[in-house]
């Protein structure tokens, strides 16, 4: 790969995109500081004016990924309304849209082994996107009763599951892997037979 220039003032982010190119390409730990010092055009000593390593480096990587990530959810959640099930809906096609866009984030945010408690930063930011999936299950759960509601962070902890597994599977390109269906429409399939075994929209939504 070519050597990537950077003007003065924005080395730090000459990095970043430098290790987002490595990680798509070799996997989260599949480089060292040195080459994305390299793919950035400066020297390892540079690096460190920045990052004291490889993993606060994938670290910064995973927060801008996850303030693009929240910004596509909610704007998916607010161009869904005012059906609930049809915002609920949106946010995992956002999710599928972004892990296709954004495979580098992607895999810093969620395979790369980094705590969204690393810095508060990131856990910020990662928390404003899980709250888009919670704000839309208490959207889809408040006209139950609420001794048979079921609580919205596990509704949304398993929807958040069913997306990131139709991702991993079949929306990735895994070897082996290829589904008959999309996989937009296996998640929206799947979202519905879930939602409905809650009794949280009726059969025929």
């Amino acid at each position: 790969m070519p050597k990537r220039g950077y003007h003065h003032g924005n080395l730090r982010q000459a990095l970043v995109d430098a290790a987002l190119e490595l990680i798509e390409a070799k996997g989260p730990t599949g480089f060292t500081l040195s080459e994305a010092a390299k793919q950035a055009g400066v020297t390892p000593a540079a690096v460190y004016r920045h990052f004291e390593g490889r993993e606060d480096l994938i670290a910064e990587a995973a927060r801008q990924g996850y303030e693009i990530f929240a910004d596509l959810m909610e704007y998916a959640y607010e161009s869904g309304q005012p059906s609930a099930l049809a915002a609920f809906e949106a946010t995992g096609r956002a999710y599928l849209a972004f892990a296709r866009r954004h495979p580098g984030h992607y895999v810093a945010m969620f395979e790369s082994g980094i705590s969204v408690n690393r810095t508060p930063d990131l856990a910020r930011v990662a928390r404003r996107s899980f709250d888009v999936l919670e704000k839309s299950a208490v959207r889809l759960t408040e006209h139950i009763p609420a001794e048979k509601r079921p609580p919205p962070q596990m509704v949304s902890a398993h929807i958040w599951a069913m997306s990131h597994g139709v991702v991993e599977l079949f929306a990735r390109g895994s070897p082996g892997t290829k589904s008959p269906f999309p996989p937009e429409d296996l998640l929206e399939t799947g979202i519905g037979i879930y939602l409905r075994g809650l009794g949280l929209v009726p059969p025929d939504a």
